[in-house]
């Protein structure tokens, strides 16, 4: 298997492989190039989307500094909103979830070194994927590790950093990230009566 093949099988890979350099090279030429781009560009913006995401949905909001690794093991959905100074490091599939909001400096960590000294030195790496979840919204400065899932309609509080699951339908916040509570009708105010939404 090549050093990407065990990539994408969350398999031990060698980080200093040719190719995921090269794979890198790419990505860092096209969020480059969207980061260089106006509000205005939105043609643009999507297209430099398309070729760097695995999938980006409808109406798909990101301000610069936006930075990845690889960008073809992200799918974004529609509607998803994304901060300034975002870092999503996809050594695994990244998946957000639409109408998703997402906070300044917000970072995504797939990949994780090895524990051995010796196998660290020499690149060893495994990695594991992270799910968004829909309608989660990520306050700022928030982390976030592999092997992580975040259940639809959840809030991570700012600055936590998310080693564990989260589920659905709840607050979380700290280091580590743990459930605050849930989240009830008690939580709705009259907001979309008074703005006619």
């Amino acid at each position: 298997m090549t050093a990407w093949e065990k990539l994408l099988s969350c398999q031990m890979y060698n980080d200093f492989d040719d190719d995921l350099f090269q794979r890198r090279v790419a990505a860092k030429k096209l969020f480059r190039a969207y980061n260089r781009t106006e509000d205005d560009q939105t043609e643009t913006r999507q297209k430099l989307m398309s070729e760097l995401f695995k999938s980006v949905g409808k109406n798909v909001w990101i301000e610069p500094d936006f930075r990845c690794e690889f960008g073809k093991n992200i799918s974004i959905g529609d509607d998803v909103y994304i901060n300034f100074g975002c870092v999503i490091l996809d050594c695994a599939e990244v998946s957000i979830g639409a109408n998703t909001l997402i906070g300044p400096n917000l970072g995504i960590y797939a990949p994780n070194h090895a524990i051995d000294a010796e196998e660290r030195i020499k690149g060893g790496c495994i990695a594991a994927p992270v799910h968004i979840g829909r309608n989660v919204w990520l306050g700022g400065d928030v982390k976030i590790l592999g092997g992580v899932n975040i259940g639809d309609n959840a809030i991570v509080g700012t600055g936590s950093i998310v080693t564990k699951d989260i589920p659905a339908n709840v607050i979380a916040v700290g280091n580590p990230c743990r459930v605050l509570r849930q989240i009830t009708e008690d939580d709705r105010t009259d907001y979309l009566k008074r703005h006619e939404l």
